[in-house]
């Protein structure tokens, strides 16, 4: 499991073990991660981290252009930037190129409830402090 702190809020998420085994295995061993998060700039409902042109050695895996509320998805770069994106909302992720497709690899659990809420504070507060932690 994925703790997540974001802002004031904590989170939950189960990690896609079977269907993403190789980013699963990439971003533990990015953890513990510290970071912010900001609200996108073209994909509609959803916070991203840009990491700038960061290579952990994965293609694309079980990619998908249309995350729902609560997955991230972790795109290792290519026609962008290396980005991981946390959807809270309708998400078409997406770059100043055009479409883009990320790797899910993670589903957020518990604390779903507070995802607009956040969303509307990255939006409207900027960028908001965000931890990743294994438990």
């Amino acid at each position: 499991m994925l703790d997540i702190s974001a802002g004031e809020f904590t989170f939950t998420a189960s990690f896609e073990n079977d269907a993403a085994p190789e980013t699963v295995a990439a971003f533990r061993r990015m953890l513990p991660l510290d970071s912010k998060i900001i609200h996108v700039r073209w994909s509609g409902e959803g916070g991203w981290i840009p990491m700038g042109d960061l290579d952990v050695g994965i293609g694309a895996e079980n990619a998908t252009r249309y995350p729902s509320p609560g997955e991230l998805i972790f795109y290792p770069g290519g026609v962008s930037e290396t980005e991981l994106l946390l959807a809270y909302g309708y998400v078409a992720f997406a770059n100043k190129a055009g479409a883009l497709a990320g790797n899910h690899f993670a589903t957020i659990v518990e604390g779903n409830e507070n995802l607009r809420e956040l969303g509307r504070r990255m939006l409207w507060k900027g960028a908001q402090k965000i931890a990743f932690r294994e438990t």
